[in-house]
């Protein structure tokens, strides 16, 4: 098939579409997270070369040309945590085909009956409100747009539904999975165990240790609230968009929580 100058036939439209779902899984993968802005940011820039690539434009393509070539190195650079864990998360086969149909969720049927559930924030509230009282450190996170596979893939696969019992029994201190983060996803516990990326920002108060930190670095790497409980003062935090609001009391836990996760949405 001819359009003007250009032939068409199937293997185009074939290699179109191949494109085209590698660059959705990616949004999928990135999205809500700061990594998603310098993945548009490359991509724009390699379009724009593309142009004028085929303007003719030769200084400015060469110009281009050689950052693209760079670039390529910069991305790896970039997104070696992102690409170490996709990969793993391929070879776990927990990507498309997993038996564990909660991490199917890169296909796109699976998607918008769970974007209309509501979060259960009166039974988080409720494990919180135990685990503080008893001076039980926890870091819980609460997905929203990023749904946090890769950093799920660090722990403990449950796929099991909220309650506030399992959450306090999870963070049990002599549970063998005390230890990390549990990552929730609507009312789904995901994962328990979690590993998760550390802020180092310098200006963070002293007695912010690694379970603060992570809960504000995933945070900045995401649109996830994280919820913190300190070990040594039973204080509850919460931590979103990289901000911390510190000593939330207990009888006030779930409607920040929902004031929080719904002000990330307009």
């Amino acid at each position: 098939m001819r359009f003007g100058f250009l032939e068409f036939n199937f293997i185009d439209v074939l290699d179109i579409m191949a494109v085209a779902l590698i660059l959705y899984i990616m949004y999928k993968i990135l999205k809500g997270s700061i990594a998603l802005n310098v993945f548009i940011g490359f991509l724009i820039i390699y379009v724009f070369w593309f142009i004028v690539r085929a303007l003719h434009m030769r200084l400015l393509s060469t110009i281009l040309g050689q950052f693209i070539g760079v670039g390529a190195i910069a991305i790896l650079v970039v997104f070696q945590q992102e690409i170490r864990r996709f990969l793993l998360l391929i070879g776990k086969n927990h990507l498309f085909f997993s038996s564990e149909g909660r991490w199917r969720r890169f296909l796109p049927w699976h998607w918008n009956h769970l974007e209309e559930e509501e979060v259960n924030f009166e039974e988080i509230a409720k494990a919180c409100t135990y685990l503080s009282s008893t001076n039980t450190g926890a870091l819980i996170i609460l997905g929203r747009t990023s749904e946090l596979k890769l950093y799920g893939s660090t722990g403990i696969y449950m796929n099991a539904e909220l309650s506030a019992k399992l959450l306090e029994t999870i963070f049990y201190n002599k549970n063998p999975m005390h230890d990390g983060a549990v990552i929730i996803d609507k009312n789904i516990i995901v994962a328990a165990s979690c590993i998760l990326p550390v802020s180092d920002r310098q200006d963070l108060p002293m007695e912010f240790g690694l379970r603060h930190r992570s809960g504000i670095g995933i945070s900045e790497h995401s649109d996830a609230i994280a919820i913190i409980i300190s070990e040594e003062t039973g204080q509850i935090s919460i931590a979103a968009k990289g901000e911390v609001i510190r000593n939330i009391k207990a009888e006030e836990l779930s409607k920040v929580l929902h004031d929080e996760y719904h002000e990330l949405e307009d």
